[in-house]
């Protein structure tokens, strides 16, 4: 019977992070380039927004500033709400444009909506 490793050895690395990280933004590309729904693919572009987000705030946890004393950089962290932020403006907008192109074309396929003729 394998043995069970300790408590102590099972921690949480910058790897895990990353992998997570970039799991979740090939997740939000795949939704994004795959979808032909202008809200699906804002949820793909969300997604790869908050794998960036992740992965920000994994390299502020382990990065070399942190020091062992319980204080870690909040660099990381500030970057991540000013892409927040950003996320919100652009979702707020994007959905914005959607709901416009919907009462005009009564659609939101990416596919049969031309906005250079009304």
């Amino acid at each position: 019977m394998p043995s069970i490793p300790a408590l102590q050895d099972l921690s949480i690395t910058l790897a895990h992070y990353l992998g997570l990280a970039g799991t979740v933004f090939a997740i939000g590309t795949a939704i994004a380039l795959s979808k032909r729904n202008a809200i699906a693919v804002l949820m793909g572009v969300e997604l790869m927004l908050n794998a960036v987000n992740l992965t920000v705030l994994a390299f502020s946890r382990f990065s070399s500033a942190f020091d062992g004393t319980g204080s870690a950089p909040l660099d990381g962290h500030v970057f991540v709400v000013f892409v927040l932020t950003v996320a919100a403006a652009e979702a707020a907008v994007a959905l914005a444009m959607a709901v416009l192109v919907y009462r005009r074309r009564e659609t939101v396929d990416l596919d049969r909506v031309n906005l250079m003729r009304w």
